[in-house]
């Protein structure tokens, strides 16, 4: 299931050309995927608290077309693979259904050590 997210795009979130800096779509997809899991149930701080906490281990990304000032975005985050403690998620960034910018990104669970723990079980539901 398919997870929408909308973004508008701020002079600020522009190079001088007027289009969008290439680093702020991966604060795009990242605001994603923090409303997805949210939207899940999942509560991060409290997450972090238990002492268990989302990291990025891998992005792989392609710029497709440019995206510009005030243009209104939208974020779709789908899960392409799950297993134990690691989460495949595709990303695309889209501008009236057109696909500007897309992601495959591997998100695992870990203690604040760094030691991978397994994925919560309410995010783990959903996707099998």
């Amino acid at each position: 299931m398919a997870h929408h997210f909308p973004v508008r795009v701020y002079y600020e979130d522009t190079d001088m050309a007027g289009i969008v800096y290439h680093a702020n779509y991966l604060r795009y997809i990242e605001r994603a995927r923090s409303d997805w899991v949210r939207s899940l149930g999942i509560d991060q701080n409290a997450l972090r608290d238990a002492g268990r906490v989302f990291v990025v281990r891998r992005i792989e990304s392609d710029f497709l077309a440019p995206a510009r000032f005030d243009d209104e975005l939208d974020v779709v985050t789908e899960t392409a693979q799950a297993s134990g403690a690691r989460l495949v998620l595709h990303q695309e960034v889209r501008r009236a259904g057109e696909r500007l910018f897309q992601a495959e990104v591997t998100v695992v669970c870990v203690t604040l050590d760094g030691v991978p723990q397994r994925l919560p079980e309410e995010l783990r539901r959903p996707l099998h």
